[in-house]
């Protein structure tokens, strides 16, 4: 297998949009929601992140050409790989901003530090759990459903990818349709344009000239000009956040995100072997796990984690090249300070509709790698996704409307208004924590049901109880302006999950032949 195939290029594109993505929105709440200064953001936290991103990527696409090597064949896509989108919001919103605000009352004299140090050390610990991890994982995998594995990926791409890209689409509809019937022709009609243009260069380079052409670009002001930033350990820094007992009180957050990462991992790698691609559970995780530990090494306060999106990628075309083609992408962007520079000139809406197919291609595949008969398993599996997106969008909504301040913090009480116009927004609020688990463990029941193989939908059922009985699924608490995840049991839902597993575990000796219908 070559380095690098034509299909590289446009799976390039698409993976450092999404990796961009990630950069901006690091940049963006570091400075601007955490009050990091520009130094220890373009100092410190992005080269650390371009460490780890570029350990992954070359580790990955060096996986892809060993199972090529080993199997004969030219059309392994290496795993997508980059910064977790759920594990950033967590680490901003659940670690390092409580840290801030706790190390501010505490009279700390830089609490700003005092929030990153907590960032390193949430990072450390997420890489940490993902090596323990590898050597059990693949137990796990074997024995959960593909269609549990596949629609809980599915479920986050429908909702937080595809529904929020869609969105944006139809706000900037030149640039936003006119890329998307670029992708469209090329991906869903499997053309090419005349004189070998790879669709995705194309949809960026005419996306950002209309994006320029209608005011979409530049996007803020001009940035200052670029510097060399070399990447330097900072275990100092990770020795004080132990000593410091400023994120001692959310470590459960730290230890739901890790074993939350460990399950996306799962997810995606059986993602990857339904579209063909059959990696190693055990290696996988461990590149991932190392890949987080070097992040917080050398300063970054954000875990990396194997991509959504294998199935999209590979229909691409792309093999292990864009693999490595993203890591120095991502290494020379973030060590030469020229993220803002991109930034300025090309908008997201000029790459979006690469990231819209991606998604969509996720959903598919969620419906076409499985036997026919377990795609209501799908269905119900893409739900706590959906609902979990629902959930962020009425929040988002309580924040543009003013609420979520010291002034209006949110409380029970919103829960009696929404119920006022019919809206069960408490339900939603305890679907959103452990979705992830919500999703795959409610799936893998209805695969159990399907087949009539009672004792394994019983099963899955006293899981989920157990999971709610550890506060990893269901269980919320209010912060100013968020919900988050409280590792305190939620015994309504414990008792609820306990008689669905009475219920079919008893069913071979309480039902018959005939219902349904």
């Amino acid at each position: 297998m070559r380095w690098i195939v034509r299909g590289d290029i446009d799976g390039f594109f698409g993976l450092a949009i999404d990796n961009l993505v990630q950069l901006l929105l690091i940049d963006a709440l570091s400075r601007g929601v955490l009050g990091f200064p520009a130094d220890l953001v373009y100092g410190r936290i992005l080269p650390g992140a371009a460490i780890s991103i570029l350990v992954g990527n070359v580790a990955y696409a060096l996986q892809a050409r060993r199972l090529a090597a080993r199997t004969g064949r030219t059309d392994v896509c290496a795993l997508p790989y980059g910064i977790n989108t759920v594990s950033l919001f967590a680490h901003v919103f659940l670690v390092m901003l409580p840290a801030k605000m706790l190390a501010t009352a505490a009279g700390a004299a830089d609490p700003a530090r005092v929030a990153w140090q907590a960032g390193l050390f949430a990072t450390l610990c997420s890489g940490i759990i993902e090596l323990a991890a590898a050597p059990v994982a693949e137990r796990v995998r074997r024995a959960t459903p593909r269609a549990a594995l596949l629609s809980t990926l599915a479920g986050i791409a429908l909702s937080f990818i595809s529904l929020g890209f869609l969105y944006r689409t139809f706000a900037r509809p030149l640039v936003g349709l006119t890329t998307l019937a670029i992708v469209m022709l090329t991906y869903f009609g499997r053309v090419r344009f005349r004189g070998r243009i790879p669709g995705g260069v194309l949809a960026v380079a005419l996306g950002t000239l209309l994006a320029w052409l209608t005011g979409i670009a530049p996007v803020g002001d001009t940035p200052s000009g670029a510097a060399l930033h070399i990447p330097v350990p900072v275990f100092g820094d990770l020795a004080a956040a132990i000593r410091g007992g400023h994120l001692w009180p959310y470590f459960s957050v730290i230890v739901a995100m890790g074993l939350f990462n460990v399950l996306g991992s799962l997810q995606n790698i059986e993602s990857a072997e339904a579209a063909g691609d059959s990696y190693e559970t055990r290696r996988s995780l461990t590149i991932n796990g190392l890949g987080s530990v070097a992040a917080a090494l050398f300063g970054s306060a954000y875990p990396t984690t194997i991509y959504i999106g294998h199935p999209g990628w590979k229909a691409l075309g792309a093999r292990a090249g864009y693999s490595i083609l993203n890591g120095a992408f991502v290494t020379a962007i973030c060590l030469t300070g020229t993220l803002a520079w991109i930034a300025w000139a090309i908008p997201i809406d000029a790459g979006m509709a690469i990231v819209l197919w991606i998604g969509m291609m996720i959903v598919a595949q969620a419906f076409d790698a499985i036997p026919r008969g377990h795609t209501p398993a799908v269905v119900v599996g893409l739900l706590p996704g959906i609902g979990a997106w629902g959930a962020l969008l009425a929040k988002n909504g309580l924040r543009a409307a003013g609420l979520g301040g010291p002034a209006g913090p949110f409380t029970d009480a919103l829960i009696g208004e929404f119920q006022k116009n019919d809206t069960w927004i408490a339900g939603a609020f305890a679907l959103e924590q452990g979705f992830l688990f919500t999703a795959m463990v409610l799936s893998a029941t209805v695969v159990g049901v399907i087949e009539r193989r009672w004792t394994s939908a019983a099963a899955w059922c006293a899981v989920a109880a157990l999971l709610s009985a550890t506060g990893l699924m269901h269980s919320y608490q209010w912060t100013f302006a968020d919900t988050a995840l409280k590792l305190a049991p939620a015994w309504p839902f414990v008792f609820g999950y306990a008689a669905m597993a009475i219920l079919f575990f008893t069913a071979r000796w309480t039902t018959e032949e005939g219902g349904g219908h």
